[in-house]
Parts: C-alpha cells; structure tokens; sequence
C-alpha cells in the first residue's frame, strides 16, 4: 500500500513509557497451542495455533472446523492482545506476515498481535469452503420485475454451485458469524476484554462484535470502515457524502485557472449529460455508458482521486483536472474518460457481504430506491452506495447481521478515515458515547498500515492506555 502524509514517528521509547503507564490486564491462561506455523514465520517468528469452532453457532456441540490463528508475540508480556483483521478477503496470517508487520513495530513490543483466517476462505489456512464465487460484473439495471427476477435467477444458480457442497459452511460466512468466532478466539487467549484492529470490511466484523459482545471490548479501532448498524438510512447518508465531494470539486474548479469548465455551471451541465445518457448511453471503447453508470463512476473518480488536484497514476480518471476534462468530452458526446475508473471494475459483492446487506426484495423497491437518491442526490446519484448492487438479489441465505445502533456500554472507541472513508467510519465512531475519530485530508485506505505515522501514534497509544487524542484530531 501507499503511504500518505508521513508526519513524525513516535519513539518506541514513549511508546514503553505509556505501557507502564497503562492498566495491566488481567494474566489469563490460554488454551491454544502455539507453534510453528504451517507455511513459515517470514522471519518474524510468527506463531500459530489451531481453535476448533461450531459450524454452526447455535449448534455448539455440532459439527466443528478450523480456525487458524496467527501470533506476533510481546517482547514484554503483560499488556494483552490486539486482534486484527484487515479486511473481507484478506487471509489476516499471510497479510500479516507478509505485508503489515511493520506496521506494528512499536506496539509489538508490549501487546501480542494476533490475528486469523477467517472461516470459508479459500485462500486462508482454516477450514474454507470447497469453492469460490468469482467477482463478476454487476448487470445493467432491470428495467422491471422480469428483468429483476432474470438477475436474481442467475445469481442463485452462481451462488448455489458454491452452496451445493457445503450448504452449512456457506450459510455461516456472515459477519455475525465472524464475530461468534472472535469471541471464541477472546475466550481461547484467556478471556480477558480484548483489543481489536478492524479495518476496511473487517470494520462490519468490528460493529457485529460489538453489538453481540459488548463486555468483550477493552479498545477496538475501527480504521476505514462503513457503517453497518443502520444500512437502510446509510444508503442516503453515503449518497450526500459523494455529493460534498462534488461540491468541493466544483469550488475548486470555480477557482482554478487551469480547469476546462471553469465559469461554467458544472451541476447544471452534469445533469444535462445524465439525462441524456439516460435516453441515449454514451458509446466508449469498454461499452455503453448510461446516466446512471456515468454517476457512480464520477462518484468513485472524486472518492480515488482525494480532496487535491494532484495527478494520479496514468490512464485512470484519479484527479481533478482530468474529472474536469473527462466532464467536458462527455457534454460532447464522448463518454471514453469515465470507461476506466478504479475501483470499478463492477465486482458482484461477496459471499460475507451477502449475508450482511440487505437487498431489495422486488424490482417496485430497487427502482424506488433509486429515485429517491436521484432526486435528493441529483449529480451523483447512487455513487458511493450499494443501493445500485445487483449481485445479492436472489441470494439463497438471509441477511444474518445484527443490525440496529451500538449497545450503550461499548467502550469508547477510536475511527480512523480519510476523505473517502471518514464520513461513513464516524457515523459508527458517534454513536458511542466518549469515542474520537482521527480526520486525513487525503485519499488512502486503512491509513493505520498505509504508513501514516500521526495516525499510528494515536493508535497505539489508545491500545496501550486507553487514552483518546482530541475530538476533531487531524492527521
């Protein structure tokens, strides 16, 4: 990953100040049986442990898998644990060992830093399922309910072939689940409240475990995560969010010399592009754009390139100046500057995702879902939401999240997020009573192990001592 806006390194040595500091824990007995690890320790002298779980949580005496955990332990025992995930999709011992480590240098040498592949991944070391849903493109939208019901037909048949070997492993691949077996792995290191690095996806694990374990938490940093507790409302909320990016966008552009719609009324135009997008979808080398396809992609184009026109990599559409340009061509009937953003290639979401979303029930409740943040919403439309996600509909599993506000006796915890990920990451931060999240100015993703060492002070110094930095602390 990229590092963005370094600042200062703390000392290691008030990082061990802290740790005399901070209250001792609890010494609790584990269970698990450290050793060496199935595909090595990267020379970190990684450790790992295999914990036997139910498949199913309310079968407890049931069928049991595998959950293999990884350990980087304290140089000084005494201060606890960090449980990390770093995300869906990320087998956390192998990005641990192979791509992260370094960032937990410092907090390395009072906590153990622990993580785990969750259940079901295939590209984990527990127990996974016997195949795997490749990502796909999400279809156009249906333009009614027997268009809808074809989307949701095919996507059963997809889901079913991966479902068909292992119908109860699939069914318990939610986050629900995942934060079940958190629990279990808290109580398998001594059953001492827990600290927790959730970041990306593994934020919805954080907000799952919070909601059913409350009294399990001693810290936990959620570092770029969406907000799950109230994902119907969120839909709105995150559609605004795409929508003061624009505007931020356009002020400058309004300002700046060197921009190719300055003087112009951009969201007027915009709209107008939209619309006719909408009757007729602009033609690109990578197919047809229409007007709401065009939304999304000026919605992730503004989310990737960040709160600066700086330049971003050749050939993607990642910063202001060609988002300007890229809205000119399209006014002139060229849609070719929109057909490659990041981030975009229209994944159908995964198999975790499924289980936690809730999806539109028919084709009346997708297309009024959709005018309705078109209208309140009118230039980016469902940008930056899974309002317009297409790949769940007709998914064999009900949604298992356990949705609704954080229990009141959550500790304080502390967000991390940058332009594109703080908004949706402080709406869960704020429902907690004492909480703090740290703002970045910038584009960037899990700013904790991207190498912002601002963020990584305050991190730490939450995990050794409980201490919170200022509320609207910047990094």
């Amino acid at each position: 990953m990229k590092n963005f806006a370094r600042h200062t390194a703390a000392p290691a040595m008030a990082l061990c100040l802290l740790a005399t500091l901070a209250p001792q824990q609890a010494s609790a007995r584990s269970t698990l049986g450290w050793g060496p690890c199935p595909d090595g320790d990267g020379g970190l002298g990684m450790e790992c442990a295999a914990l036997r779980v139910p498949v199913d949580w309310s079968r407890p005496g049931g069928r049991k898998i595998t959950l293999m955990l990884g350990r980087l332990a304290a140089d000084r025992q005494g201060n606890g644990a960090v449980l990390v995930n770093f995300g869906a999709g990320a087998p956390g011992i192998m990005a641990l060992r192979d791509h992260f480590s370094g960032s937990f240098t410092d907090l390395r040498h009072d906590m153990d830093i622990v993580t785990w592949d969750p259940r079901g991944y295939t590209n984990g070391l527990s127990t996974p399922l016997p195949c795997q849903i490749r990502s796909r493109p999400d279809p156009p939208l249906p333009r009614d309910q027997a268009g809808f019901d074809e989307i949701a037909a095919r996507n059963r048949a997809v889901a079913d072939e991966c479902r068909d070997p292992d119908p109860a492993l699939f069914d318990s691949i939610g986050s629900a689940t995942h934060a079940r077996d958190m629990e279990a792995i808290r109580k398998a290191l001594g059953g001492s409240r827990l600290n927790f690095y959730m970041g990306s996806y593994g934020g919805a694990f954080g907000q799952a475990y919070a909601r059913l374990f409350p009294h399990g938490i001693r810290t936990m940093v959620l570092d770029g995560t969406g907000n799950m507790t109230h994902p119907e409302r969120e839909h709105l909320a995150r559609a605004r969010d795409s929508e003061q990016r624009m505007r931020r966008f356009v002020t400058w552009c309004a300002s700046e010399s060197s921009c190719v719609l300055r003087g112009r009324d951009i969201p007027r135009l915009w709209q107008a592009v939209v619309a006719r997008a909408n009757r007729t979808p602009l033609e690109t080398s990578r197919g047809p754009l229409d007007g709401y396809t065009l939304q999304e992609r000026l919605a992730a184009a503004l989310l990737w390139a960040g709160p600066q026109p700086t330049p971003g990599p050749a050939g993607w559409l990642t910063d202001w100046p060609r988002i300007a340009e890229a809205i000119a061509d399209a006014d002139r009937g060229d849609g070719s500057g929109f057909a490659a953003v990041p981030g975009l290639a229209g994944p159908a979401p995964d198999i975790v995702a499924c289980q936690d979303m809730p999806r539109h029930k028919n084709y009346a409740a997708l297309a009024a879902t959709l005018a309705t943040l078109r209208r309140l919403v009118p230039n980016t439309g469902t940008g930056g939401t899974t309002a317009g996600r297409l790949g769940c509909l007709g998914y064999p599993t009900p949604v298992t999240f356990p949705g609704g506000p954080l229990p009141q006796d959550v500790p304080p915890l502390l967000g991390v997020g940058t332009w594109g990920d703080f908004p949706a990451t402080n709406r869960v931060i704020e429902q907690v009573r004492g909480s703090v999240s740290i703002y970045h100015d910038g584009p960037g993703h899990e700013l904790y192990i991207s190498g912002n060492a601002c963020v990584t002070r305050h991190v730490n110094t939450y995990f050794l001592s409980r201490a919170l930095p200022e509320s609207g602390t910047r990094c």
